[in-house]
């Protein structure tokens, strides 16, 4: 296992930087990847023809085209498993996929130096959940496909704590590992480690006396979801931290220390923010589409890729991190995006107030439409089996009226990994 090469003070000194010297260290490393992706990258060099190999300034970054999730879909005639591959197939020691949650799973592929990118840029997902050489960290993912968890295990063992793979594994036996093995972090999605609570509720087993100090969720927005924090953090006894990530790109966000948000790692990647509204450079905190740029990633890099995910960026980040700020973290997909008589909503929001009562166990949410406008159904397993109260908070926090229906406790599905509890059908 190669040791890191960058110091917490590396990072800390990274986070620091004023703008002027952040983009200085951004275009370095663009520069970097260029010059060694575009005499290779056949993907690139068919996107970049008659662009400048090298930039003078990041304001150039804004003449590259767009990097979609449909083109990095590979051609089996040129290349078999992934489009923007660098080198040939020999070069390359991981192969994983996405979850195929939103279209067809891509395969992504990465070289030696690639993973020790990674390794790398799960560094400051590590920091901001104060993870060291004493503690014991539990993963509680499968062992398939999924980059997350083997990224995860390994930057683990790189700062040198004990790692505890639970895969394969029931809900109950996970509980009982936690037990026996007392780890101090726990790794999973939101909705897992709510579905958690409910399993050691069934077996009568108390969660805030685990050995159990903080969990570090991603996969979904729930982290940055503040009712749902709450919830798991109060289930639980712990600290709740947020981070995000993809496949195709790499461990982009981390938690905010404040729990405002995520922070975008701009030391190995340079995001962009467009407005929904105009379409142009959004403005502070105005509700944005998310593109990122990989700047480590030579083997299957990714220029200005569209994420699908909707931010609101603040840039006026104080404290210990001058990295943009995404405040409530991802809050949503575009895709997910609702316009329910002229009001964007998103999943979130909606989850966002039903944690927040208490005797809401489950939910699902399912969009139609009606006519040319969205229309939405709320399914909850509620104890008080009392919706009214709970369309009536919908319609006083979001100035909507939405159908809301209990349905019987148990009868909704429950999630191991990411929660599927939207289901869109316009």
């Amino acid at each position: 296992m190669t040791i890191s090469t960058l110091t917490s003070e590396d990072r800390r000194q990274a986070m620091q930087l004023d703008r002027p010297a952040l983009a200085a260290l951004q275009l370095k490393k663009l520069n970097r990847l260029l010059a060694n992706i575009l005499p290779h990258n056949a993907f690139y060099q068919r996107k970049l023809a008659g662009l400048p190999p090298q930039l003078h300034d990041l304001q150039q970054l804004a003449g590259i085209p767009i990097t979609t999730k449909e083109e990095l879909q590979p051609d089996p005639a040129q290349q078999p498993l992934a489009a923007n591959c660098t080198w040939p197939i020999e070069k390359y020691v991981r192969c994983h996929h996405t979850s195929g949650t939103h279209g067809r799973p891509l395969v992504v592929l990465d070289t030696a130096d690639d993973w020790h990118w990674w390794l790398e840029a799960w560094q400051y997902v590590l920091d901001a959940a104060e993870v060291t050489a004493r503690d014991r960290a539990l993963l509680a993912f499968s062992f398939g496909p999924f980059i997350g968890f083997w990224s995860a295990f390994d930057a683990i063992v790189q700062r040198q704590s004990l790692v505890i793979p639970a895969g394969g594994m029931g809900s109950l036996s996970r509980l009982e590992m936690i037990r026996n093995t007392h780890p101090t972090v726990l790794f999973c999605t939101p909705s897992y480690a709510l579905r958690l609570v409910e399993v050691a509720a069934e077996h009568k087993i108390d969660l805030t006396r685990s050995s159990v100090e903080r969990i570090i969720v991603a996969g979904e927005p729930g982290g940055s979801v503040v009712s749902t924090r709450q919830r798991i953090e109060a289930a639980w006894g712990v600290r709740v931290i947020d981070h995000a990530g993809a496949s195709e790109i790499g461990p982009w966000g981390f938690a905010d220390a404040d729990q405002r948000g995520l922070h975008v790692n701009e030391a190995e990647f340079i995001p962009e923010f467009i407005s929904v509204d105009t379409g142009q450079p959004a403005r502070e905190g105005e509700l944005a589409h998310l593109y990122l740029t990989t700047l480590g990633r030579c083997g299957a890099p990714v220029l200005r890729y569209r994420t699908g995910d909707l931010v609101r960026p603040r840039w006026s980040a104080t404290g210990s991190c001058r990295f943009v700020l995404l405040e409530g973290g991802v809050l949503g997909r575009a895709d997910d995006m609702m316009i329910i008589r002229g009001v964007n909503v998103f999943p979130s929001a909606i989850e966002e107030i039903l944690h927040g009562f208490p005797e809401v166990v489950e939910h699902r949410m399912t969009a139609r439409k009606h006519g040319a406008l969205d229309e939405l159904l709320v399914e909850v397993e509620d104890h008080l089996q009392q919706p009214a109260r709970i369309a009536e908070e919908l319609h006083l926090r979001l100035g909507l009226r939405v159908d809301v229906r209990c349905v019987p406790l148990l009868s909704l599905p429950r999630f191991d990994g990411k929660g599927h509890r939207f289901i869109d059908e316009r």
